[in-house]
């Protein structure tokens, strides 16, 4: 059987964890006294308030607004870019007599005649003088892209000679060449003649609509 001592020492357990407990519910009392008091004191700074009746709301949904032009713009430079190379070999394609020249397949040689003789007048040019190498790849391509879809035939492509370029080189110009070869809408070429700009430019001739249409897939 316990002893005294044993029943003295339970009896303390038991008055401590008695003494706990009666700690923790005044604790949650007063906590919950608390909250409540926060609560009252919400109510009385806003007031009595009202729940809004239901309303008509406006449907807001709007159907996707159409690609952008500048994001068109930005693709087209961006395919441009990517469709012009350096790289590509003209030295097979060109004619080097007299002067250079350049014809597609099919196309006869009195039409690059025709040509470099002025008997089809220049209808528009671009100016490619001061421009980086990325810049006047597009903006030749843009430039080619734009006059055939307005039906235009005959353009100039003013390059310079190269006389600013290191040592006097006309890099322009051969990649210009390079540029050209490449486009579909081109179908023949020549250096400008002396009184329209002499080996700083060149003729272009492009190719009727429908025509640079089948070139294109052909070449795909």
């Amino acid at each position: 059987m316990p002893g005294l001592q044993d029943l003295q020492k339970l009896k303390k357990e038991l008055e401590a964890q008695a003494a706990r407990e009666k700690a923790e519910q005044a604790a949650r009392l007063l906590a919950a006294k608390r909250a409540e008091k926060e609560r009252n004191l919400f109510e009385s700074a806003v007031g009595q308030v009202q729940r809004l009746s239901i309303v008509a709301r406006a449907d807001l949904k709007r159907p996707a607004p159409p690609a952008s032009i500048l994001q068109h713009e930005l693709d087209a430079q961006a395919a441009l870019q990517e469709s012009l190379s350096d790289e590509f070999d003209v030295s097979s394609l060109l004619d080097t007599d007299q002067d250079l020249s350049f014809r597609r397949p099919g196309v006869g040689a009195d039409v690059v005649q025709k040509l470099r003789k002025g008997q089809w007048s220049i209808q528009r040019q671009v100016d490619l003088h001061g421009l980086r190498s990325d810049e006047a790849r597009e903006a030749m391509g843009r430039f080619i892209r734009d006059a055939h879809k307005q039906g235009l035939r005959c353009v100039r492509v003013v390059h310079g000679k190269g006389l600013g370029s290191p040592g006097k080189a006309p890099v322009l110009k051969d990649k210009v060449l390079r540029w050209l070869v490449q486009k579909a809408e081109v179908i023949a070429f020549v250096q400008a003649p002396p009184n329209k700009g002499g080996a700083g430019a060149v003729l272009v001739l492009l190719a009727p609509v429908r025509a640079a249409k089948v070139a294109d897939s052909a070449r795909a």
